[in-house]
């Protein structure tokens, strides 16, 4: 396991919600440096499974040689289809670290982070065409305006959206510093503050963040065995939003309130963290991302 790929945020609050059993299976579904599998590892014997998604080529290089692991390098979003694949049916855990690993921020040339001149690409799989400077150069002015206002909470979204589609006309918006150079004249507040928030909406779009994080929780219910639970982590308001609706919930449909209609949809989770857990003063001393990490716990309920 690379040690300076990502320290694993949360570990020791998530891999004890886990209450993890030797000869379980277990998915993490964001393998990335593999810290959060290592631990993992560590508490499975010798018929334990571990089953670990990553879409990002370059998280293969830390996957340990263990016959314990089966690696899917695709996204989450297939949870359910590649473990059938693999003669899995039901598990004894999920384990989802979202967003951007800092292995990733700090490779320049993947373009996830404003401190860099890079091409503004963005893919977390390299397999897709969908880059961040396709959006900039072909989304129509209206596409931009609600991108940047829901992923990012951009305050002047509408005219960001406006000043991207007029400089386009005249300039090829696709590298990092071309971009932020273009756009100085509508920089709201901190400029720092205010790229982070455009390039979160444009790595949101990119990589169809919330759609797959939709899509995955929807299969926790199936895929979880009775008594065993699912440990998110999210790291900003929109993912923490869907993972407490879900989990509270069952379900992302809206449900009318309608006396004549029997509800029969009943949801199969058990809240087992009213409030999400967060690191401690000292985890985000050591490092700092995990200052907005929130961990939410779900548990599937047993049968009547």
């Amino acid at each position: 396991m690379e040690q300076s790929y990502h320290i694993p945020v949360l570990l020791k609050e998530t891999i004890g919600a886990l209450n993890i059993h030797s000869s379980g299976i277990y998915v993490d579904c964001t393998f990335g440096g593999g810290g959060h599998a290592h631990a993992i590892l560590e508490k499975l014997g010798e018929h334990g499974k571990l089953v670990g998604f990553d879409q990002d080529e370059d998280a293969q290089r830390n996957i340990p040689k263990d016959p314990r692991i089966i690696f899917v390098p695709y996204n989450f979003r297939h949870l359910q289809r590649f473990l059938k694949l693999h003669n899995i049916d039901v598990v004894d855990g999920i384990l989802a670290d979202l967003g951007v690993s800092s292995y990733q921020f700090d490779e320049a040339e993947r373009g996830f982070s404003t401190r860099y001149d890079a091409p503004l690409d963005m893919r977390m799989d390299q397999r897709q065409s969908l880059t961040a400077a396709d959006i900039l150069m072909n989304y129509s002015e209206q596409q931009l305006h609600k991108m940047f206002e829901q992923y990012g909470e951009v305050t002047n979204a509408k005219t960001l959206a406006k000043t991207i589609v007029e400089l386009r006309g005249t300039q090829t918006l696709k590298s990092i510093d071309a971009f932020k150079q273009a756009l100085r004249g509508v920089v709201k507040g901190n400029p720092n503050r205010y790229f982070a928030q455009v390039f979160q909406a444009l790595r949101i779009e990119v990589n169809d963040e919330l759609g797959a994080l939709k899509e995955m929780l929807q299969q926790i219910p199936p895929l979880l065995k009775p008594g065993c639970r699912a440990a998110i982590i999210t790291f900003h308001s929109l993912e923490d939003r869907l993972v407490k609706q879900f989990f509270r919930r069952g379900t992302f449909q809206e449900t009318e309130e309608n006396p004549f209609i029997m509800q029969n949809k009943k949801n199969e989770l058990k809240v087992i963290t009213k409030k999400p857990i967060e690191a401690s003063e000292e985890e985000t001393r050591r490092n700092p991302r995990a200052r907005s990490a929130k961990l939410r716990i779900a548990e599937k309920v047993r049968g009547e």
